[in-house]
């Protein structure tokens, strides 16, 4: 079968390699029908993920059909529609039994693409099929679903929810990359007064206008923090989401945020960021970090399946498998080609 295969940092290629197979008896061989490219592929490629080794394919979304299974394998079989999620999740240690699958210590968590072959394939090998695969609502395309598969859950649990977003708060979300336009949406599920989408890029503030930002700063131009503080009797943001993951984003989402505010880190950070705690001691702040658990993916499924959200406007590019270096080139340059997501399926 062909794959995206990573080569170490800068280096990757669409190339021949072996079909997966049954490994556990609690495995599936998906065939991937639709797969997209994460920023956290981009930070792979820049060397910001050690763990990811030469010869690893890449990629943690995909929706496919299932095309054998485990002996083991109960609620899957031939035939399904399935949703792969970027998490794995055993089901049965600690973690999972919380509710924390990315914490899972059985041997899920974020594995796919990351420390096992990935979904940028034409098949995929995904452990406990059972509790990492998630059935496709009927009516539902495949690139719809295809956002639960990471970014939709991604900013709601690590970003909505761990910010404690409430109703008539003012929300900032530093960046409108496709994961803080999914904070948008999971933000506006909770009835926020304002929602600030900051970004350097305009047609990314222009689709965060359409993603339902009330509130757009580009701080080139403009004073974010005169703005929300404006917006917030001179106090500064309830809840401050960091959606890109550089020290200068980490240091101005922190700057946003008003004294007994929440603070939610969602970007991947390959370098470390400054932590002002000489200024920041006295103001009662909660910072939050964190990894996916896809808790909310059944949720996210149910309101694509009863109409109540429509993610298929993240999907501004579309390409063929073997179009997959050409969506690398579209993707990695986002600010200048306006891609969202780019959405890859068979031929």
């Amino acid at each position: 079968m062909k794959a995206l295969v990573y080569h170490g940092p800068n280096k990757k290629a669409w190339e021949e390699t072996a079909k997966p197979t049954i490994v556990d008896d609690t495995d599936a061989i998906v065939r991937v029908d639709a797969v997209t490219i994460c920023g956290t592929d981009l930070h792979i490629l820049k060397g910001d993920v050690p763990e990811v080794t030469d010869g690893r394919i890449l990629g943690h979304e995909a929706v496919g059909t299932v095309e054998s299974v485990g002996t083991s394998v109960k609620n899957v079989k031939p035939g399904d529609r399935v949703l792969v999620s970027c998490i794995t999740a055993c089901g049965a240690c600690r973690f999972c039994r919380e509710g924390r699958y990315g914490q899972c210590l059985g041997g899920g968590g974020w594995i796919l693409g990351h420390l096992i072959d990935g979904t940028q394939a034409e098949y995929v090998r995904v452990p406990f099929a059972d509790t990492s695969t998630y059935p496709v609502p009927a009516g539902v395309t495949d690139e719809a679903v295809l956002m639960v598969a990471d970014i939709l859950p991604t900013s709601y649990e690590v970003g909505v929810l761990n910010g404690h977003v409430a109703p008539g708060d003012v929300v900032a979300i530093v960046g409108a990359g496709p994961i803080g336009l999914s904070a948008i949406i999971g933000a506006r599920l909770y009835s926020p007064s304002h929602v600030v989408a900051i970004d350097l890029a305009d047609n990314r503030l222009d689709a965060a206008k359409r993603f339902g930002a009330d509130v757009v700063v580009n701080p080139e131009r403009e004073d974010a923090l005169a703005i929300v503080r404006e917006l917030s009797d001179g106090l500064g943001a309830d809840v401050a989401i960091e959606a890109v993951g550089t020290p200068e984003t980490f240091e101005l989402t922190v700057s946003l945020a008003r004294a007994g505010g929440h603070i939610a880190n969602i970007g991947v950070h390959g370098k470390p960021a400054t932590l002002h705690l000489e200024e920041l001691w006295i103001k009662d702040l909660t910072i939050t970090t964190g990894l996916v658990d896809t808790f909310s993916t059944p949720t996210f499924l149910k309101l694509l399946a009863g109409h109540q959200l429509d993610a298929t406007a993240f999907a501004t590019h579309h390409f063929t498998l073997d179009q997959f270096m050409d969506a690398y080139d579209v993707f990695a340059r986002a600010s200048e080609t306006g891609a969202l997501k780019v959405v890859l399926t068979r031929t």
